[in-house]
């Protein structure tokens, strides 16, 4: 799986110290590629929902998405944005 897009987000959060930014992946995200997110922090997935939704919560950022979709969000304390370095790689499988 490839990153082929990263922008930030349009919605206001700067006023609260975190900015987000949307990724688009190449490939939708499967299962097992939502999985491999639980080392980040809290895990919840949803697997009963029309489309399953998966969020993991760290103190410094929080990652949201759906199986089978191409995006996932990421809200990070603008601190902390040297970890998006971390969660990329595990985005990618790498």
């Amino acid at each position: 799986m490839k990153i082929i897009n990263r922008c930030e987000s349009r919605e206001a959060c700067e006023e609260a110290g975190w900015i987000a930014f949307d990724y688009t992946l190449d490939t939708p995200m499967l299962r097992e590629d939502v999985f491999r997110l639980r080392t980040l922090g809290a895990f919840v997935f949803l697997d009963k929902l029309r489309q399953p939704f998966f969020k993991v919560e760290n103190a410094h950022y929080l990652i949201k998405g759906f199986e089978g979709k191409t995006s996932v969000r990421v809200g990070i304390h603008r601190d902390h944005q040297n970890e998006l370095a971390a969660i990329e790689q595990i985005l990618v499988n790498n």
